[in-house]
């Protein structure tokens, strides 16, 4: 068997979009039932309540999880509240102790996902298990790597699959803690569309005020779900303080969604597909500007100290030069980009021209 032959019909148990919702990391028994009791009272659509038992981070002495102990409270809030629970695992012993707590998803974080050792040794631990494993896409921005991590989990028999769009890491500075990179998931859910994807506006935003646009925007390209954090107390919370919300927020939240019926694979669908990937590059285009405007300055303090001219006919015509080779090579008008070139170009100067006489 391979991924394409699954049915994953473990999906249809759940009505869409299927949200999986609580805390980054199980803190203390009162925060988790509390935070489940208030979910509970939204009437929100919310079936699965997750919470971080275990918690990977990136330099030592940080908060790492409670540990075993959280696992109790998670089977308080099924108990109590009849949430499904769900939970990240990151090696063998994390498997053992939540299939012993009978929780019912497990996901394997991008930070496991990077690192195909551990997945193999999180797939031998969950061996012919009939749970449902979810994968976030790696850190990096590779499909090959998130791929392989499902298919290492099939190969061990397990064949409740989903997968999470969770965003990835970047060296730059971005409005977002994981640019979402959508070419890479919407390539994933291109080759494998029985595979169920969520999204995790939670770790891509870092924040709280972009989390209804990313999870719409995942809507509107056939995602089945959602994976968000929710806390009672969010600004007191131990981990990611910052994209945490009330459960009263995140009933709005769900409230307002748009779900697009992924059954339509016509119009609607391929052109929500592409009006996204067109978003993401302008993002991604506007970031690359920003960055060249920087290096401007840079140059333009350069040339102040050095009482060199702005302008210099040289590097302008290496540049229309450049453009108008890259033009042919890629079947683009050669008009269009020379106007693009002598924009930024102009810009440029612009900005060198304020370096030059003091204006920031």
């Amino acid at each position: 068997m391979n991924l394409r032959d699954l049915k994953n019909d473990w999906i249809n148990e759940f009505s869409q979009p299927m949200i999986i919702a609580g805390p980054c990391s199980a803190e203390s028994e009162a925060q988790m039932l509390e935070t489940a009791k208030r979910i509970k009272e939204t009437n929100a659509q919310v079936p699965i309540f997750r919470a971080g038992i275990w918690k990977p981070r990136t330099k030592p002495n940080g908060f790492e999880g409670v540990g075993v102990i959280g696992l109790n409270w998670l089977k308080k809030v099924k108990e109590e509240y009849g949430f499904k629970t769900a939970t990240e695992v990151a090696n063998a012993h994390h498997v053992f102790a939540a299939l012993e707590a009978d929780v019912d998803i497990l996901w394997i974080g991008a930070r496991s996902t990077v690192n195909p050792f551990t997945v193999q040794e999180i797939a031998m631990a969950l061996r012919g298990t009939e749970k449902t494993v979810l994968v976030k896409n790696p850190v990096n921005p590779d499909l090959a790597l998130w791929i392989g991590a499902l298919e290492r989990l099939l190969g061990q028999g397990i064949e409740n699959l989903g997968a999470i769009h969770r965003g990835f890491s970047t060296y730059q500075k971005t409005k977002y803690r994981n640019n979402p990179n959508w070419q890479i998931a919407l390539d994933f859910k291109s080759q494998f569309p029985n595979i169920p994807m969520l999204i995790d506006p939670s770790h891509i935003c870092g924040n709280r005020t972009g989390l209804a646009d990313i999870t719409q925007e995942a809507m509107n390209v056939g995602y089945q779900g959602a994976i968000i954090e929710s806390h009672c107390n969010p600004d007191e919370a131990w981990s990611d303080a910052s994209q945490q919300i009330t459960p009263e927020v995140l009933a709005e939240l769900i409230g307002n969604l748009k779900v697009r019926n992924s059954g339509l694979a016509g119009f609607d669908g391929e052109m929500g597909r592409h009006r996204t990937l067109i978003s993401d590059l302008d993002f991604q285009l506007i970031e690359l500007l920003s960055q060249r405007m920087k290096i401007s300055e840079k140059i333009g303090k350069l040339k102040k100290e050095n009482d060199i001219a702005i302008f210099q006919p040289e590097r302008w015509k290496v540049i229309t030069e450049y453009a108008t080779q890259k033009a042919k090579e890629t079947g683009m008008s050669q008009d269009f980009i020379e106007k693009v070139f002598k924009a930024i170009h102009e810009e440029s100067i612009e900005v060198q021209n304020s370096i030059m006489i003091d204006r920031q």
